[in-house]
């Protein structure tokens, strides 16, 4: 069970997203966003992640970041084990097919998001984890 105060914060998000065709203010203004609704590896349950995304081609992918914490995300392990997915994107919802980026795409994808929002590359310094994972979404 998610922590109250990040579900509180979480459905601020999504409602703010929502409300604003896709725009949020606060910590991510300016930041592309993405709402990933997703499944639990091991309840099945529905939950929705507010997640700064970024456009690759058709296709949008975003970053288990968890703010530069040494453990992946239960979303990313999540979209491992459950990954067929609706994310929604502006004013648009896309069902999606989730995959791991990896090699050459991995560092495109990752070097950008780092040289449009530097606060990843301190992400990266932060944790202990040998690569933070980006996760793509690919239209079905």
């Amino acid at each position: 069970m998610p922590d109250n105060k990040w579900a509180d914060q979480n459905q601020a998000v999504i409602e703010e997203f929502r409300t604003n065709e896709g725009v949020v203010g606060g910590y991510f203004t300016g930041v592309p966003i993405a709402l990933v609704h997703h499944k639990g590896a091991k309840t099945g349950a529905e939950r929705i992640a507010p997640l700064a995304a970024q456009a690759v081609g058709p296709d949008w992918a975003v970053f288990a970041t968890k703010g530069g914490a040494d453990a992946n995300p239960a979303w990313y392990y999540n979209l491992l084990a459950n990954p067929e997915a609706t994310i929604e994107v502006g004013t648009e919802t896309l069902d999606v097919h989730a995959r791991e980026a990896e090699g050459a795409e991995y560092d495109r994808i990752w070097n950008k998001q780092k040289s449009d929002l530097p606060h990843f590359a301190e992400y990266e310094r932060q944790t202990a984890r040998e690569r933070i994972p980006v996760i793509v979404f690919e239209r079905r």
